[in-house]
């Protein structure tokens, strides 16, 4: 049940003690990326939070996630559309819903 959260806060200790840089061609790539990641561990904490959570369906999730949304914007990349933006706008909107869900539970 807490493994999304485990695995994003041992992320974010690797990432405050072994900084790097994304050179800026590759900033959409990693926008997407990180929101993919980020709605698919809020979607795995509201999953254990009810009690549903699977660990196969986190983790085909997670990467195929972050797998489209990388897709995405390269094929927008490629056509000269900014498509990387659907991606940025759908898995925002779920990672706020996700939020929400997550916080009402735990205010109960």
């Amino acid at each position: 049940m807490w493994l999304p959260l485990l695995g994003l806060l041992i992320g974010i200790i690797i990432g405050l003690n072994f900084p790097f840089t994304i050179p800026i061609a590759y900033s959409k790539y990693m926008s997407v990326a990180v929101l993919a990641s980020l709605d698919s561990v809020f979607g795995g904490l509201k999953a254990g939070l009810e009690g549903k959570f699977d660990n196969r369906i986190f983790l085909t999730g997670f990467f195929s996630n972050t797998l489209l949304a990388g897709f995405l914007a390269y094929i927008g990349d490629q056509l000269g559309v900014e498509l990387y933006l659907a991606a940025v706008i759908a898995f925002g909107v779920r990672l706020f819903r996700n939020l929400a869900v997550i916080r009402r539970y735990l205010l109960r």
